[in-house]
């Protein structure tokens, strides 16, 4: 058992930093922090992390889908529009968001929408855990080239930069904006109807 615990709290620091809706540390910075300070396997921290990340997506996606029934009508036909032109089109809205899991920008406002949208979340999830498995990889991989001392002023300055708090803020300005477009209109519009 206590061989499991480190591993336990990877999974427990992991999946409660991707419950938080914004303005959370990255998560690719616990993975290459433990990738320098730990002795467990770098497969395994990629496993335990992508697995970590992917469950707490998923439970804020599931959150923010009982949210989603507190919305205006308005609003909810809208999120319903969104969620509809994503289903007709799938394959290239999950090869968008393999590409998005790889990306170091912020996932939680893409699953808070696909919450509130009421998206089939298993798909979404199993897509972002694939690209986390690689992300990771890369972050977890290149700790061995990052030094420790270095490290610590990275991570404070990605937490509290301007840049990265405007960033969190235009995602979620952008999660407000999507509940908000009249898409069933916009996207009639598109079609030439």
């Amino acid at each position: 058992m206590d061989g499991l615990i480190p591993y336990l709290i990877l999974f427990g620091i992991v999946f409660g930093v991707n419950l938080m809706p914004a303005f959370g540390p990255p998560t690719w910075s616990i993975i290459v922090l433990y990738g320098l300070n730990s002795d467990m396997p770098v497969p395994a921290i990629i496993l335990v992390g992508a697995l970590a990340a992917a469950s707490g997506r998923f439970l804020l996606a599931h959150a923010f889908r009982l949210l989603g029934r507190h919305v205006s009508e308005k609003t909810r036909a809208n999120l319903a529009a969104v969620r509809e032109a994503f289903e007709r089109n799938r394959k290239g809205g999950i090869a968008a968001l393999g590409l998005f899991a790889l990306s170091p920008l912020p996932s939680a406002q893409l699953f808070e929408a696909a919450g509130l949208a009421g998206m089939r979340l298993l798909g979404f999830t199993a897509a972002f855990f694939a690209g986390r498995i690689v992300s990771y990889s890369i972050y977890a991989y290149s700790a061995k080239e990052v030094r420790q001392s270095s490290f610590g002023e990275l991570l404070a300055a990605n937490l509290s930069s301007p840049p990265g708090i405007a960033l969190q803020l235009a995602m979620i300005a952008a999660l407000v904006a999507l509940a908000r477009v009249d898409w069933a209109k916009l996207l009639a519009r598109g079609k030439g109807g």
